[in-house]
């Protein structure tokens, strides 16, 4: 009966928080504003529901400095106030190490894991004893081709070949003929996806660059050496937000009149399809990836819900513009797209 009780509290301030969002939702001028004064207000005095106050690691293969992780925390942060969780991140660019962070989260006991699957092999045998431990995985961003197979609960994220396909398109759609794709990190499935993705719809000629993302004045000249020893070169894909502000840099020192599109979505590359300097961008909505991961395993330890029937649950692509920038532009600059 208390069980019950409990239940029905919790489900009741569920209910009290999407009914006080979706009176909201009609007020687009004020309803942003509101939003945001009530997740300071729960983070500041307590969570929405009175469900145990459970563990939940995410542990993903950032390397450091990239934004984009930035805003997957911000969405999993806010998630976690409102459901009673404590969040717990921690990141690294290698497989191994990865892997030993994935072992660290399960010997201290977790309630719940997010990882993500750029390199599978290297997380495979860690994945499966977290499953063993009786530990819920939802994986998030990359690896949803192995997300089912390890044991994981779901997959959140964007379909790589399918964004891939959509810039292909796009590409066409601008009538480009040559461009290059930058992939910065050597071995991660997604990247490949994408620049494979692409390459199968673009009806031109399209090249990958493999440069060190960890080094962006690496990434710099290598970019700036291509477009000067091709000058055919109208495109330049690059498949992190960090990236494309440096490939705008490389592109002014080389004199291309390439046009630089680039994946993902921060403040910068918002205000720079504003200004002209990046023609287009494919938004894969991080903040959802955090968000909607730390949601789903609080259902899944509450309620025993998934989502996505087996497949992935998508969160982008969505290719926006110049027309999108001052939209875009609000909500980058508070860390949430």
């Amino acid at each position: 009966m208390a069980m019950a009780r409990a239940g029905t509290k919790a489900l009741g301030a569920l209910l009290a928080v999407a009914l006080g969002a979706a009176g909201l939702a009609g007020c687009s001028s004020t309803g942003g504003k509101r939003a945001e004064d009530r997740a300071k207000r729960l983070a500041a005095n307590g969570s929405a529901v009175n469900t145990p106050h459970w563990t939940f690691a995410m542990v993903t293969h950032s390397g450091a400095g990239d934004t984009f992780w930035d805003i997957v925390q911000s969405g999993a942060k806010q998630a976690a106030a409102k459901d009673n969780i404590k969040f717990v991140y921690s990141s690294s660019d290698q497989g191994d190490q990865q892997a030993q962070l994935v072992q660290a989260a399960i010997d201290s006991h977790v309630d719940g894991l997010v990882v993500t699957l750029a390199k599978p092999d290297a997380l495979k045998a860690v994945v499966a004893k977290a499953v063993s431990a009786g530990i819920p995985v939802i994986t998030i961003n990359s690896g949803a081709a192995q997300s089912r197979q390890f044991g994981a609960l779901t997959h959140i994220g964007q379909d790589e070949t399918i964004a891939g396909n959509a810039v292909g398109e796009e590409l066409n759609t601008r009538g480009k003929k040559h461009a290059l794709c930058v992939l910065h990190e050597q071995g991660n499935v997604g990247l490949e996806q994408r620049c494979a993705g692409a390459k199968e719809k673009f009806t031109g000629q399209m090249d990958n660059l493999y440069v060190n993302g960890t080094n962006m004045p690496d990434v710099l000249s290598a970019i700036q050496a291509k477009l000067q020893s091709d000058p055919g070169i109208d495109s330049v894909v690059t498949l992190g937000a960090p990236f494309a502000d440096t490939a705008a840099k490389a592109k002014q020192q080389a004199g291309s009149k390439a046009e630089i599109d680039t994946f993902d979505l921060n403040a910068q590359v918002a205000a720079s399809l504003k200004n002209g300097t990046i023609g287009f961008a494919v938004d894969q909505q991080p903040y959802l990836q955090g968000y909607e991961a730390i949601d789903l395993l609080w259902l899944y330890r509450y309620n025993n819900d998934t989502l996505g029937g087996g497949q992935p649950v998508l969160t982008g692509p969505q290719i926006v513009t110049k027309d999108d920038a001052d939209a875009l532009l609000s909500y980058a600059k508070r860390g949430t797209r």
